[in-house]
């Protein structure tokens, strides 16, 4: 379901700006022990004078992997196991499937959006106090939430405030992974992003065990107090490694100028555009084009999100070792196309199981990738944060009207998903061409 996920991901002077960076050309083979080469880009990534390298592992290293793996289950985790509340909605709400699913595309959209104020936050020292606003706002909206009874306080609780609360975390969160490592960036990045598959089983379990017996408020509730236990550990274990950059713009507008970072954030538009269709409305597919119970219907999510932990290390080992995030993401988007455009010749609970499966599969590997390969085409390592936040920020308006128009698609053609499939079949494969095109356009730079 969902990565995203999903900012978190220097120059030689702590005020000097991506801007005032020289090219990356001109920084190949500067000051050697200083930099760190990608994967994808071949780009040596400056770290201030006289900083140390990345340990690329130790203690220190492996706990801000923990971090970003506990803010993911809590964010993303979460989100992912929206398909269980849309099918919920459906039943007591007078509101249509594309309404509600308004609730959850609000979510990622500010999830994304924030991400350019919270990732400049990283790069400015402010990692723990913009943690704990984030959590706060996660917490309050959790809870709330249980007790709304109408359409519009679902909107404002789950939506705006958890929203607001995981774009506080999320992105600062993951974007200071990839500054403690370089040959393991890829594999430590996969690792944080797996927090979504753990989320994504827990809180589905919470709620099939629990909601039978003590109602949708208390389940809801529960899932609360797991996001408080781990915002605790996040508060107390989180550590930013570079020195603060104080001085310089929210926005790098300048990276727009790169021609591959541009074709990237359109690329991972359109990807995350589709991408999310499918996990919001599997439960819903299952019951009315099945004919299954709510307890199957919610393993299908859980069997979705549980291979999205496999997923995503596999992902970063083989993008760690051998190709590169960029060069294994692309495969994986074409192979979420393909199933997309495969979802509409299945007519049987076998076949949307072997569909769950692989989706869930491929997605992982999308979400999982997306920040290591934005940090992979990122020279200047302390503008990071503020890079991976801009293109958070693209990311969060097709993540917003996705699944909507999906829903929208779907009550067009009377119930049937045609349609939708074929459009997020088709936006996954148009998503594929431009990031083939970034990494094209970074090879011959």
């Amino acid at each position: 379901m969902a990565s995203a996920n999903t900012s978190t991901e220097s120059c030689t002077d702590s005020k000097m700006t991506l801007a005032d960076a020289p090219p990356v050309s001109d920084q190949m083979g500067k000051r050697e022990s200083n930099t760190a080469l990608t994967s994808d880009s071949k780009t040596s990534l400056h770290l201030p004078d006289g900083f140390p390298p990345p340990p690329d592992g130790g203690l220190r290293a492996w706990t801000q992997v923990l971090v970003g793996h506990l803010v993911s289950f809590n964010s993303w985790g979460y989100l992912n196991s929206f398909g269980l509340f849309q099918a919920y909605y459906a039943t007591t709400l007078s509101a249509t499937p594309s309404s509600i699913s308004w609730i959850g595309s609000l979510q990622i959209l500010l999830n994304f959006l924030v991400g350019c104020v919270s990732g400049r936050a990283l790069d400015a020292g402010y990692l723990r106090a913009t943690l704990a606003l984030g959590m706060l706002l996660q917490i309050v909206g959790i809870l709330t939430s249980s007790v709304a009874t109408q359409y519009w306080h679902l909107l404002l609780a789950q939506g705006i405030c958890k929203g607001l609360g995981d774009g506080l975390m999320f992105c600062p969160a993951v974007a200071v992974v990839p500054t403690y490592f370089t040959t393991k960036r890829a594999a430590a990045m996969a690792i944080a992003a797996a927090g979504t598959a753990t989320g994504g089983l827990v809180f589905p379990i919470v709620a099939q065990q629990l909601q039978p017996r003590i109602g949708f408020a208390w389940t809801v509730r529960v899932m609360g107090f797991v996001v408080v236990f781990n915002s605790v550990l996040i508060l107390l274990l989180a550590r930013a490694r570079l020195p603060p950059r104080r001085a310089g713009p929210i926005l790098e507008w300048r990276a727009f100028r790169e021609r591959g970072y541009t074709l990237f954030c359109v690329g991972m538009f359109l990807v995350w555009w589709a991408l999310y269709f499918a996990f919001f409305y599997i439960s819903a597919f299952a019951k009315t084009h099945l004919g299954v119970d709510t307890s199957t219907s919610l393993t299908l999510l859980l069997v979705s999100n549980a291979v999205g932990a496999p997923g995503r290390i596999v992902a970063g080992l083989v993008a760690d070792r051998y190709f590169g995030p960029l060069n294994v993401m692309i495969p994986g988007v074409s192979c979420a196309a393909v199933l997309m455009f495969a979802w509409a010749g299945v007519h049987s609970l076998a076949a949307f199981y072997v569909f769950c499966v692989l989706y869930g599969f491929f997605a992982a590997v999308v979400q999982t990738l997306f920040t290591s390969a934005c940090a992979s085409l990122t020279p200047n390592m302390n503008a990071n944060g503020s890079r991976t936040g801009m293109c958070f920020a693209v990311v969060s308006f097709a993540a917003l009207t996705g699944a909507p128009i999906g829903g929208a698609l779907v009550q067009l053609n009377h119930g049937s998903y045609l349609y939708a499939q074929i459009f997020g079949g088709t936006s996954l494969v148009a998503g594929a061409a431009a990031l083939l095109a970034a990494k094209f356009s970074y090879k011959r730079a």
